[in-house]
């Protein structure tokens, strides 16, 4: 063990790290799989939910979601970002932003399903 300030810190075997490494991946991948596969709303859900990104996203990201206040929600801007990243900030706000958290509003489901849309170029 090596001393670190006031911790010891003892350096992971190959198995531990091995063991962490697929942890990590797997928490991964299923994240990924839950935006890709998530069941998409009623009908009247989804007009609902389309109306609010053209409305209330709109507000921010521009009525034609080219951008203003907030970044364009174009594919072509999207397309760096992780599913799970944008269902977050959807969800969860973005801190020291303008970007609200929409939690209250809407389940990590719709947004995974706005998300989709979003990349469609609606």
């Amino acid at each position: 063990m090596r001393a670190r300030g006031l911790w010891m810190v003892r350096p992971l075997s190959a198995v531990a790290f091995a063991t962490m490494a697929m942890a990590a991946a797997m928490a991964t991948v299923a994240a990924g799989w839950a935006a890709d596969h998530a069941v998409a709303p009623p009908a009247p859900r989804q007009s609902e939910l389309l109306y609010l990104l053209r409305q209330d996203c709109g507000s921010c990201h521009g009525l034609t979601l080219k951008g203003g206040l907030g970044p364009p929600l174009l594919p072509e801007a999207l397309a760096a970002r992780s599913d799970e990243d944008l269902v977050a900030a959807i969800v969860e706000g973005r801190p020291g932003t303008p970007m609200p958290p929409w939690g209250f509003e809407i389940s990590r489901d719709e947004a995974a399903w706005l998300v989709r849309r979003l990349r469609e170029g609606l």
